[in-house]
């Protein structure tokens, strides 16, 4: 089975035809969101852990830093959490799921530091939303500009 957010469009980072912004101050929820991206990450993780019959899934959503993202939020998580277990052969059952987020509320210093504690290889990673072919950030969008922050709040 292929499916593909950029079928469904509705972001500059799943439609060609909208460009990608420079990072830039606000409050409303950027044209970088992708609709309802975690919901699917979440189905999909769902469905796979109940075939697993695991009572774990974990995903790196973070509040802290997030840039506007509504379900990168504690309560958009637990109201996830909640429908799961309602929705779910193996909860009905009596086998309750959680959905761990061990990032949520870690800026992106504590991140940062986290996986450098880990051994994590920071020069082999990006968070670019329109990195090039070669894997190499652009240092202007939100993420970079997000990223590039913690790693001066680190000291590196």
């Amino acid at each position: 089975m292929r499916i593909s957010l950029d079928d469904i469009g509705g972001s500059a980072l799943t439609d060609s035809h909208l460009d990608i912004p420079k990072y830039e101050e606000s409050s409303d929820i950027p044209i970088t969101y992708v609709p309802a991206r975690n919901t699917v990450f979440l189905s999909f993780a769902l469905a796979w852990a109940e075939v697993l019959e695991s009572q774990s899934i974990f995903i790196g959503v973070n509040a802290l830093d997030y840039s506007g993202y509504p379900d990168c939020r504690p309560e958009y998580i637990k109201a996830y959490e909640v429908m799961a277990n309602l929705a779910t052969k193996q909860s009905i059952q009596g086998n309750k799921l959680n959905i761990h987020t061990p990032l949520i509320n870690l800026t992106k210093a504590q991140i940062i530091t986290k996986g450098l504690s880990l051994g994590i290889d920071y020069s082999k990673t990006t968070s670019c939303y329109q990195a090039n072919s070669d894997g190499e950030a652009c240092g202007e969008c939100d993420a970079c500009v997000l990223r590039r922050n913690g790693f001066v709040e680190v000291g590196i």
